[in-house]
């Protein structure tokens, strides 16, 4: 952590009695798992894999405030104020920041909706602050959030922490040769450029943003669909954090202690950390110092000034063997095959990088980074898009299954030694659209309809791929001119669009989760006859169906309905006109002949 919490004080032996009965306390009821690991002094399992090299955690593994609650529990409500600063225990402790506790209450709201199964508490995101940065120290944040000065960790430069070379070109820490973690929640460079997240809606991605920190803290913790609310997926998550048993029990302690009862403080006035896991000089006082000596190996007597020359050795002291990590020299592809996978599947080929020596021989024990990369939203088993692998005996690291998303187009998954500055090896990925390559009617009803009229029954259909049901496959539907035009006809059936207006193709059509696909109404116009409706998906399915469209009937009147209308006085008016204009020609051929 940065000197901006000034001077550290070291807590003596009250804090190693508190640690000792606040951890007891823990294991006694709630969190079975908080001790284990056992320690007594030194390093544990756990924490042996921060060593010098790696870097596959949120913090790089670098150090973290190790105050522990105090031990009487926090009620809700705030003490009063006397005017002056409180000392930090009970409610002034369980205190939060304004700004920084409502960070954390919104992330955790935003991961219930987008990764429910975590189940995130806030509380969770307020211990890791706690324990990161005393609440981005002590609420020292502006209104929307962003720390008033930088909070950064030591330059990991394998000086007793971890030895990670710069990633980000000191766009982040300020340092252009090696990493530090940053912000509030301690991410460093490497994490963040994939992990980061914008919390505050402001356009950016900013570690010094207690928002886009907190949420970004919350979906790394939530990556491998752990589950809070279990003891194995908060230990597995928050050792994921920082992998040190330590820790895990400080995150722990603190935990519990925001689930009694917290409450809202003023920025700014929040409590600042005095105790910090690097922390080693003097005594052993505190449960997380890791490098001050024990008693067993605590010499019995103290040498003179005048004899401590002669004690210290005159030889260089051995250099130390190097790391699996820093014998390897370069990643080869190991037999991944060509990666291609339809929309909304999982890749069946798998990603493999082989860690190899400059020699050529394989390197086991070597973590690698697999990260997605490019316009996709395709995704690692879990919804992620970076995992972490280390290399087997042979040298091995195989990324988790693809899973494709609905964005076609190709994208690359990047392989990256994690600890070392190496070139990346670049693997292509395509994802294709999704397919049909059969197309069945689920009815064997003829369609049929008079002229003019409304076919009945409307069209379905159902898509395969493969002999499986082909979900959410594009399709269109024309009503062809014949069987060797398929161009759209202009009479004969037809659709309507949202105007009621003819149209005889239909586009932008989709199947449903069942591969089916169910036409609009069709309508017909005056002409009979037999026509084709042909309906294409993507993937090259073809389905044609015969519509039948009748003439409508033609209707003589009967003698009755004749009469029953008055036509009959028609005829009769026809035939006095005749009989009138016959009586007339024949008077006038008699007035000619004389007759």
């Amino acid at each position: 952590m940065s000197a901006h919490f000034g001077r550290r004080l070291r807590k003596g032996a009250v804090n190693t009695t508190v640690a000792a009965v606040v951890v007891a306390a823990l294991a006694a009821s709630q969190a079975p798992d908080v001790t284990a690991g056992g320690r007594t002094g030194g390093r544990t399992a756990a924490d042996a894999a921060s060593g010098k090299g790696s870097d596959d955690s949120a913090t790089g593994n670098s150090p973290y405030y190790t105050d522990l609650p105090p031990l009487n529990s926090p009620t809700p409500s705030p003490s009063q104020s006397t005017g002056t600063t409180p000392a930090a225990t009970g409610d002034t402790e369980a205190g939060i920041p304004a700004t920084v506790l409502d960070a954390y209450k919104k992330a955790a709201a935003a991961l219930a909706e987008a990764k429910p199964g975590c189940n995130m508490p806030w509380e969770l995101l307020a211990a890791i602050g706690k324990v990161e940065s005393g609440q981005a120290g002590g609420g020292n944040v502006n209104a929307d959030g962003t720390t008033l000065t930088p909070i950064l960790g030591p330059v990991l430069d394998g000086d007793g922490f971890a030895n990670i070379s710069d990633t980000d070109n000191g766009a982040y820490d300020g340092d252009s040769t090696y990493d530090r973690a940053v912000g509030p929640m301690q991410f460093i460079p490497s994490t963040w450029e994939w992990a980061g997240r914008d919390g505050n809606g402001d356009g950016k991605k900013d570690p010094n943003n207690i928002y886009d920190a907190a949420l970004a803290a919350g979906h790394y913790l939530c990556r491998f669909s752990w589950d809070m609310s279990t003891t194995s997926g908060l230990r597995s998550a928050i050792l994921s954090y920082n992998n040190s048993t330590e820790y895990y029990n400080t995150v722990v302690s603190w935990l519990e202690y925001y689930r009694k009862g917290t409450h809202e403080i003023p920025d700014g006035t929040g409590s600042l950390p005095s105790s910090r896991s690097d922390d080693d000089s003097g005594t052993t006082t505190s449960p997380s110092s890791s490098s001050s000596a024990s008693p067993s190996t605590t010499p019995s007597t103290t040498p003179s000034p005048s004899t401590t020359p002669s004690t210290t050795p005159s030889t260089t002291p051995t250099t130390p063997a190097p790391t699996p990590t820093e014998t390897v020299d370069h990643l080869e592809n190991a037999g991944t095959a060509k990666l291609t996978a339809m929309a909304g599947d999982a890749f069946t080929q798998t990603i493999s990088a082989r860690a190899e020596t400059e020699a050529g021989q394989a390197v086991g024990k070597v973590r690698v980074r697999f990260t997605i990369v490019g316009d996709t939203d395709a995704t690692f088993t879990g919804g992620e898009s970076v995992a972490a692998i280390a290399t087997d005996s042979k040298g091995v690291a195989t990324a988790p299954a693809l899973q494709a998303g609905e964005e076609t187009g190709t994208f690359t998954v990047r392989a990256t030694v994690v600890g070392r500055v190496l070139p990346a090896l670049d693997y292509t990925a395509t994802v294709t659209a999704r397919a049909a390559d059969t197309l069945a009617p689920t009815s064997s009803t003829a369609l049929t309809c008079t002229a003019g009229g409304t076919f009945a029954d409307q069209v379905e259909v159902k898509a395969t791929y493969q002999g499986a049901v082909a979900d959410k496959v594009a399709a269109t539907a024309t009503l062809i001119a014949s069987a060797g035009d398929t161009t759209a006809n202009d009479k004969g059936p037809y659709f309507k669009d949202a105007a009621g207006n003819a149209v005889r193709t239909l586009t932008d059509l989709r199947t449903d989760a069942d591969g089916l696909l169910q036409l609009p109404t069709l309508y017909a116009d005056d002409t009979a006859g037999t026509f084709l409706l042909r309906i294409t998906t993507t993937g090259g399915a073809t389905l044609t169906v015969e519509l039948t469209v009748t003439a409508a009937p033609t209707t003589t009147p009967s003698p009755s309905e004749s009469a029953s209308d008055g036509s009959s006085e028609t005829p009769s008016d026809d035939t006095s006109a005749t009989e009138s204009e016959t009586a007339t020609a024949t008077a006038s051929e008699s007035a000619t002949t004389g007759s």
